[in-house]
């Protein structure tokens, strides 16, 4: 681990960052140079404490999960993130296995979504980062480990991974799931996570094995949602996919039409903490 290095590099990329970069107010005091340190610690999810420790070169090694934080909370490109993961003593990742690295110009977007529900998914419905309005509808999708990142695992193993639909609609999800599922395994092969996931999900799931049976390849997904929340009820949204083709992520976006009860709803439900699942948590399972 280079600390010297390290903490030029984490300075300098600060400092190159503007806050209308990150979809901050620039205020009326600022005078150093790009973000403040707090200000990147909010955005890579650790303490100020932990982050300045660093660029004062007295931080301890940080693990891959930190530096994975630390790359997206100051939208560093691939090549400045294996840098960075150089720098601080590790390997870079592999490019075919560097799937949860966000592109900057997807966070870009992000940063000025802070008040409707966005996040970052893969094509295994893996979570990568929400905004917070996407918190509160959600919860926190980033924390599952395991077979349990994949939002189709959970849907089939977790009975609170449901609660956010209703019930009337969760037939046709599942079917939904099922279909993303068989799509992803035929593009990626019978090694990939994709395959772990299908091969857990016949061993642990009746619902998801007679779906499977079925060989459902096509489904389009519905550009219409009703999702539901326990403080505000149901809500029809509007549910737009945006597809990063560098990296195969996609950005939902969730929007409700202005005027309607449901947009009432999605303010009030923005404006919430992190929803509280009832389900396991789903932070126990291999690592996919």
């Amino acid at each position: 681990m280079d600390r010297s290095q390290l903490a030029d590099f984490l300075r300098l990329r600060r400092e190159a960052l503007q806050p209308e970069d990150v979809g901050l107010g620039r205020g009326p005091r600022r005078r150093a140079p790009g973000l403040r340190r707090e200000e990147v610690a909010a955005l890579c999810d650790m303490s100020v404490d932990y982050y300045s420790r660093l660029e004062q070169q007295r931080g301890p090694q940080p693990s891959e999960q930190m530096l994975a934080a630390i790359a997206r909370g100051l939208r560093l490109s691939q090549d400045e993130r294996d840098h960075l993961f150089r720098l601080a003593g590790h390997a870079a990742p592999q490019r075919a296995l560097a799937a949860a690295h966000v592109s900057p110009g997807t966070m870009r977007i992000l940063d000025r979504l802070a008040d409707t529900p966005a996040q970052v998914m893969t094509e295994l419905g893996e979570t990568l980062v929400q905004t917070p309005a996407a918190r509160a509808l959600f919860g926190d999708e980033t924390a599952f480990t395991g077979l349990d990142r994949s939002v189709v695992h959970r849907w089939f193993t977790d009975p609170g991974a449901r609660e956010v639909y209703p019930e009337a609609d969760r037939a046709a999800l599942s079917r939904s799931f099922v279909a993303d599922a068989r799509a992803v395994l035929a593009k990626h092969g019978p090694r990939s996570r994709a395959a772990a996931i299908v091969e857990a999900l016949l061993e642990r799931s009746t619902e998801f094995a007679e779906i499977w049976r079925e060989h459902e390849v096509h489904v389009t997904h519905a550009q219409h949602k009703r999702l539901q929340h326990p403080e505000v009820g149901v809500m029809d949204l509007d549910c737009q996919m945006m597809l990063d083709p560098a990296t195969g992520h996609v950005l939902l976006v969730l929007t409700a039409a202005p005027g309607t009860e449901s947009h009432e709803k999605l303010a009030l439900v923005s404006m919430l903490g992190p929803r509280q699942t009832a389900g396991s948590g789903g932070r126990s399972g291999q690592v996919v």
